[in-house]
């Protein structure tokens, strides 16, 4: 039991605990200098305005002129609009002068134009009801600032490089053109008004729900001049537009591509950069462009160039008082290709919107000189404003026009079967005059295989390599394939490029010869060797492949830049083999029972195989046929033409569209 007194003595000293208890909460919460001197750098650090306030005296506020949500504003409006960031603050330092607690510290941040040089801050603190907090001044936002001065952000804004042919004309470029908008102060009563609008939407082909809603914007005023659409590749009356109450035109620099359709899948397009752009690339100028597609895509970077300007604390007269960062601006690159802009429209008019591709090369240094893929797409319409019902039926199409056909892998069909000559030649397997009994359309290895045969269009009793060719003959190439075996047949296709990536900046996979690494009966051997089969080339490696037939047995890698080097590469196949395949080859074209025949008429001496690749589900039954072929000529052998036509229809095979581009092998 406790008595009084002693009850009195332990009160007494619970008491005095109590106060030294307080004491100690209340001496460790206060706002030591160091402790608001480093709360306050961490928040300019993370940039959180709301919070800044909590760490600045009431009083210094109110002398600068700020209400702390005004202070807010001020914060955001020079840091998170001009995209301002990555504070990061050195040499903190807290002392004390003539009684007074002084905060320094510098600041290092980056801008859309780079790092903007390192800043020196110097700040008072206040001790305001036992805490110390900070006296603010405009000066705290950048050095040197009073309350009324701005901070201007100037860009310079680079050119975007061209993306050029092998003679210098732009296949990508800039340019000028018209862009029709309304002011609609300038617009008079309602009735006339209604009759402007329905005029407009007409001549620019936009409904009038678009054109009224624009109108009637939030941000829009009466003096303002509001813009619809950038009118490039259209027949717009400008007279008849400007002559419309309100409706007027400016000239507007826009991404423009000379080529059209012809080139669009492979040249690309931009747009505006957008806000993934930006968490992607935070560096990219909000309102410039970007590549979409194609090498607009794959050369964004070189082509963009580098974003110029300053920015500075201006006073209110517009003086410049201190440039913060400048950087002058970088123009974006040209990009050269070994095309040529005149055989690419070619080659593109020639498939006649049928479904297809057409790859022209010079087999001698591999240079790519036309890349076309049909049915094909505006890419000025993409690039400057395409409306949703437009894009739609891009997208919707069957027929697929994004789609780039150059690049993608088909059963090269009978095309194939030059090198399947090829490969028997050297391994001494086939022969000029080495002649085969084949009785009938059909053929079968043994009963083994079923109910699966090879069939024959041409019925020849005695075929021999240069009339298969000729002809075209299936069951001839089977049997010069099983002859050869798996080993040896794959022994000389894997001297070509299968399995191999390209050194193109163009999508695709590699040449495939069949799903596996060893074929999975005889069956598919033979398919191997006339073209089918689970054979993927893609017209690009097409042509590379069949350049060995130029190029006395050297196989030429593609090549789409002029700055590349053309790789040496040794010989796929003997220069004597080359030579009777080519042999062969012409007569394909001269003789009146060959497949390629048409191309007689253009006098050339061309050496030509085409192919029908036939997809269908079994069987004996129709399927849907590829049309192939491949020519060059060989007196003059600097252009090597490989054409596609997907489910072709009667006289409009590969050869009978591609008469004007054969010509061009002169």
């Amino acid at each position: 039991m406790i008595s009084k007194k002693n009850g009195m003595l332990l009160g007494s000293i619970v008491s005095v605990l109590g106060l030294i208890g307080g004491g100690i909460w209340y001496v460790q919460n206060q706002m030591k200098p160091q402790k608001v001197a480093d709360e306050f750098i961490t928040t300019l650090e993370k940039q959180n305005y709301k919070k800044l306030s909590n760490y600045l005296t009431t009083s210094s506020l109110k002398e600068a002129g700020y209400t702390k949500d005004e202070l807010i504003k001020r914060y955001e409006t020079v840091f998170s609009d001009l995209e301002i960031n990555k504070v990061k603050a050195s040499q903190v330092t807290v002392d004390k002068k003539d009684g007074k607690r002084q905060l320094h510290y510098n600041l290092t941040m980056t801008s859309p134009l780079g790092k903007l040089k390192k800043q020196s801050y110097e700040a008072e603190l206040t001790k305001v009801k036992g805490s110390y907090k900070i006296n603010w001044r405009p000066d705290l936002i950048f050095p040197g600032m009073i309350k009324k001065d701005q901070i201007r952000l100037t860009e310079m804004t680079p050119k975007r490089g061209d993306i050029l042919d092998s003679t210098g004309k732009p296949l990508a470029t800039n340019k000028e053109v018209p862009q029709v908008g309304v002011t609609p102060g300038l617009m008079t009563d309602s009735e006339s008004q209604e009759e402007t609008i329905a005029r407009l939407s007409i001549l620019i082909e936009m409904s009038v729900e678009d054109i009224k809603e624009k109108l009637t914007a939030d941000w829009v005023q009466p003096e303002m001049f509001v813009p619809f659409k950038t009118l490039v590749d259209t027949d717009v009356d400008l007279e008849e537009l400007t002559n419309l109450k309100g409706v007027s035109i400016v000239q507007k620099e826009v991404r423009y591509y000379p080529t059209k359709e012809a080139s669009a899948q492979l040249i690309g397009y931009t747009g505006n950069v957008t806000a993934e752009d930006l968490k992607d690339k935070p560096n990219l100028d909000p309102n410039g462009l970007i590549g979409k597609a194609g090498l607009e895509y794959r050369f964004d970077e070189n082509l963009r160039g580098q974003l110029g300007g300053k920015i500075a604390i201006v006073a209110t007269n517009g003086k410049e008082k201190k440039v913060l960062v400048e950087k002058k601006k970088s123009d974006g690159q040209d990009i050269e290709t070994t095309l040529d802009s005149d055989l690419q429209q070619t080659a593109y008019k020639a498939l006649k919107e049928n479904k297809g591709a057409t790859v022209v090369m010079n087999p001698q240094d591999g240079s790519l000189l036309s890349l076309v893929s049909s049915p094909s797409f505006n890419p000025n319409k993409l690039a400057n404003g395409i409306s949703s019902e437009e894009y739609e039926k891009y997208a919707s199409n069957p027929d697929k026009p994004f789609l780039a056909r150059f690049a993608t892998g088909y059963a090269p069909g009978s095309t194939f079967k030059a090198i399947t000559a090829a490969i028997g030649l050297d391994a001494s397997i086939t022969t000029p005059s080495k002649t085969r009994t084949i009785s009938g359309l059909k053929w079968q290895k043994d009963a083994s295989w079923g109910d699966y045969w090879v069939t024959r269009v041409t019925e020849t009793p005695e075929v021999n390599m240069t009339q298969a060719l000729v002809h075209s003959d299936n069951i001839y190439f089977a049997q010069e394939g099983l002859e050869m075996g798996e080993a040896t047949f794959r022994q000389g296709l894997n001297r070509f490029i299968f399995g191999k990536k390209l050194n193109v900046p163009i999508e695709m996979q590699p040449a495939q010869i069949s799903n596996t690494t060893k074929f999975e009966n005889d069956i598919l051997l033979a398919d191997t060797a006339y073209g089918q089969g689970q054979l993927l080339i893609n017209p690009i490696q097409q042509a590379s492949m069949y350049s060995v037939f130029a190029n006395e047995g050297k196989l030429s890698e593609p090549k789409l830049l002029v700055k590349d080097k053309t790789k040496e590469l040794p010989a796929v196949i003997s220069k004597k083999t080359a030579e009777k395949v080519t042999e062969s080859l012409k007569q394909v074209v001269s003789d009146p029972q060959g497949t390629a025949h048409e191309f007689d008429q253009l006098g050339l001496g061309l050496a030509a195989k085409t192919g029908t690749a036939e997809i269908k589900e079994k069987q004996d039954t129709k399927g849907i046929e590829n049309s192939f072929v491949f020519a060059f000529n060989p007196e003059n052998p600097d252009k090597l033409l490989v054409s596609m036509v997907e489910d072709h229809k009667d006289n409009e095979s590969a050869v009978s569209l591609n008469l004007n581009v054969a010509e061009t092998l002169k």
